[in-house]
């Protein structure tokens, strides 16, 4: 039985060739260890991991491509700018929304002295920007929130956001996890100051890749997360105080950020705006198969495509996600995520805290026949 892959929200897949190409010629023809010798395979090496910044930097309209940080995921990122950023007595507001990425940093942090303010979104996860302004307080150091929601798809109002924040110099912190790739993004434009983003998902590059925009002056401000062996200003002991350097301590994965950088190419090629207009498609269509189901399904985040990914998030009565999804990949082949998907935060919010939902996120290889026989499956579990 064929595989129909529904969970592209959690890691993308599959990969377009030449991501797969990129990584075996690296590992064939480079595979030198970049800035940390001299020989002409580590000097490729490190022309390629530039390369890949300067990729980055076009699809985020970031003007210098040395302002971003390379890290393993978007959890790295956010635990960078997160720990270190905020200090005790230092407040940081957030949303009801948010992943366990954002949370459990800011959790831990308010175990060490933070103050923490989490802002109510509405049952489809939706954010006043309102609400934001009347949590900030004179010790507001941060505002960190996603772009859109690994649950519903609900797309935040970054910029209204970010204008708030920077108008009283407070940082804006985004979790661009479900959208690096999918949605436009221009850091100057959005006014971010902080943008983690990971490879894996509508970057099409692979798992272990990820990275973290930090806007000119405030890494002075950020203590790095890790120190050690950057290849540069070896005669001192103490880590560089410049960028990158000062936060990618040990040897990049090399051969995951030069398929990072076919995917990135990719989605350029592509554009974000065409990519999102098929995901797009592809959701809606599944929306109406579930809409005709007479109330047999609970379809949870905005019912406007204009305000939300290709997540769909939905629970069928009387039956519990985990068995929904176990029946949809023995019966049908359709691979798909039941649960929390890491985000409780976001469960209470919308109502499906404890159990979680359903959840099938479309991505841009999928198909519509692909998507009718989802719709096909989900009515063959209700009449069972």
């Amino acid at each position: 039985m064929d595989a129909i892959y529904l969970d592209n929200a959690a890691t993308s897949w599959p990969k377009p060739d030449a991501v797969i190409e990129a990584m075996i010629r690296h590992q064939r023809m480079v595979g030198g260890s970049p800035g940390r010798s001299g020989h002409r395979l580590s000097i490729e090496a490190g022309r390629a991991v530039y390369g890949v910044r300067e990729t980055i930097a076009r699809l985020f309209h970031i003007a210098d491509p040395l302002r971003i940080v390379f890290t393993k995921n978007s959890t790295e990122a956010l635990n960078i700018a997160l720990l270190g950023l905020l200090k005790p007595g230092d407040h940081v507001v957030t949303t009801g929304m948010e992943h366990n990425s954002v949370m459990r940093p800011l959790r831990f942090l308010a175990s060490h002295g933070v103050e923490l303010t989490v802002v109510a979104c509405s049952p489809r996860g939706d954010l006043d920007p309102g609400d934001i302004r009347r949590a900030l307080r004179p010790n507001t150091r941060a505002v960190v929130l996603t772009h859109a929601s690994n649950v519903t798809g609900t797309i935040m109002p970054v910029q209204e956001v970010a204008a708030i924040a920077r108008e009283r110099d407070i940082v804006t912190c985004v979790d661009a996890a479900q959208t690096a790739g999918v949605l436009p993004i221009d850091v100057e434009m959005m006014a971010i100051d902080l943008l983690a983003f990971t490879g894996h998902k509508s970057l099409f590059g692979p798992q272990g890749t990820g990275g973290l925009y930090i806007r000119k002056g405030l890494d002075d401000r950020i203590s790095p997360l890790m120190r050690g062996g950057t290849g540069s200003r070896s005669e001192f002991e103490e880590q560089p105080d410049f960028m990158p350097d000062k936060y990618e301590a040990g040897t990049p994965n090399a051969p995951g950020l030069a398929g990072l950088a076919a995917g990135t190419a990719f989605v350029l090629a592509k554009g974000p705006e065409r990519i999102h207009a098929r995901e797009k498609a592809l959701a809606r269509r599944f929306l109406n198969h579930l809409e005709a189901l007479d109330g047999d399904a609970t379809i949870y985040g905005p019912r406007d495509m204009e305000t939300r990914t290709s997540v769909v998030s939905f629970n069928l009565r009387d039956i519990v996600p985990s068995d929904a999804a176990l029946f949809f990949d023995e019966r049908f082949g359709i691979l798909c995520r039941p649960g929390l998907h890491c985000a409780p935060a976001a469960h209470r919010t919308i109502g499906s805290f404890p159990q979680g939902t359903i959840r099938f996120s479309f991505g841009f290889f999928n198909t519509e026949a692909e998507v009718d026989l989802a719709a096909e499956a989900v009515v063959r579990l209700l009449q069972r």
